[in-house]
């Protein structure tokens, strides 16, 4: 009996006229509750536009922009205004030494927020780096819901040794600050390739940053869904099928992962939230998407040394990842109510 269980009442003889109920599925149930709270599809919607914006980065870039966001544009000029003016202009502060990235021309075209210290169309990196950004948080936080499950659903169900096992395992990482972690993987795999079997990850891949990620925040996961199968394993229905003798490949696949599903779901917002920002921290380490790539964390570093002149090449990114994350985040609250709406009890009969 999972949540997708229909129950079905048909009518008896002396009841022939009385009609078939039939109850929603659990996951119909949930997304029609998440479908009537506005506040979290506004920010689906919100999200939905960030998404689409940055897949259409190529386009920007060649069709409006008419830039290489990723090569540098020291010599090159642009029309604002009926008058050509350097993308770089002369420093006027100080001793005049140095040059001034040119500032927004607040004008849907060419350098529309400006350029950076390198000449470079920051609107245009802004998509890319979205992009990028956007790619690495959703495929970390694909791989570390699949490990989660696969380790949660493993050490709940089999319990003795191999709980042990993975218990430790878990309370290993679980000790690492995060960021720590994150930081350290970063530096000592940063400058070299791994190779495990056909796989390759060539240094400065955006793989590298993505399976770091990934990586560290299993045990965040893992441990709720190991609970929720702890919980599993003693209910009535899964001792029933293991006193029939039924294969525990069959239980796990039939029984327990599709109650499990949901409490993943639950986490995917989150986990996407939060790998965004620590892939923005470990690009503005410069441990994260390597140069000439961009990333919204890497766009941010770009901005520091101009944030008394040109302070829009560092806030525009950090605009988008606050956007982003709050989008997210309030999604994630939706998803939460209408998937496990106990939770929202649980809160209400607290306050």
């Amino acid at each position: 009996m999972s949540h997708a269980d229909i129950l079905e009442t048909t009518a008896g003889p002396a009841d022939a006229a009385l009609p078939v109920i039939r109850a929603r599925g659990y996951w119909r149930t949930g997304l029609q509750q998440l479908l009537r709270d506005r506040v979290a599809m506004g920010a689906f919607l919100v999200l939905l536009l960030i998404v689409l914006g940055c897949v259409l980065a190529p386009v920007y870039a060649s069709r409006v922009s008419g830039t290489n966001p990723f090569v540098s544009n020291l010599d090159g000029t642009i029309t604002v205004g009926g008058q050509e003016q350097p993308v770089l202009e002369p420093s006027t502060e100080g001793l005049g030494l140095g040059v001034t990235p040119i500032g927004p021309t607040w004008q849907f075209g060419p350098y529309l927020l400006g350029a950076d210290s390198q000449g470079r169309d920051v609107a245009a990196r802004l998509l890319y780096g979205g992009c990028n950004s956007l790619l690495i948080a959703g495929s970390a936080t694909l791989i570390c819901l699949v490990l989660a499950g696969i380790v949660g659903i493993v050490g709940g169900f089999f319990g003795g040794f191999v709980d042990r096992v993975i218990a430790l395992l878990l309370d290993v990482l679980w000790a690492f600050p995060i960021y720590l972690l994150a930081i350290s993987l970063s530096i000592v795999l940063i400058s070299k390739a791994i190779t495990i079997g056909p796989i390759s990850i060539s240094a400065g891949s955006l793989w590298l940053p993505t399976v770091i990620i990934g990586v560290v925040y299993v045990p965040y996961v893992a441990r709720p869904v190991r609970g929720r199968v702890l919980n599993l394993r003693r209910s009535e229905f899964v001792l029933a099928a293991v006193g029939l003798g039924i294969p525990s490949g069959r239980i796990l696949w039939r029984d327990i992962l599709p109650n499990v599903l949901s409490t993943l779901v639950v986490f995917a917002p989150l986990m996407l939230a939060l790998n965004m920002m620590t892939e923005a921290a470990l690009s503005f380490l410069s441990i994260g998407v390597q140069s000439p790539a961009a990333s919204w964390g890497t766009i941010i570093l770009d901005g520091v040394t101009l944030l008394y002149t040109r302070p829009l090449v560092a806030i525009a990114p950090g605009l988008a990842i606050v956007v982003t994350v709050l989008a997210l985040n309030i999604l994630g609250d939706g998803v939460r109510d209408a998937l496990d709406p106990r939770s929202k009890v649980r809160i209400r009969n607290k306050k």
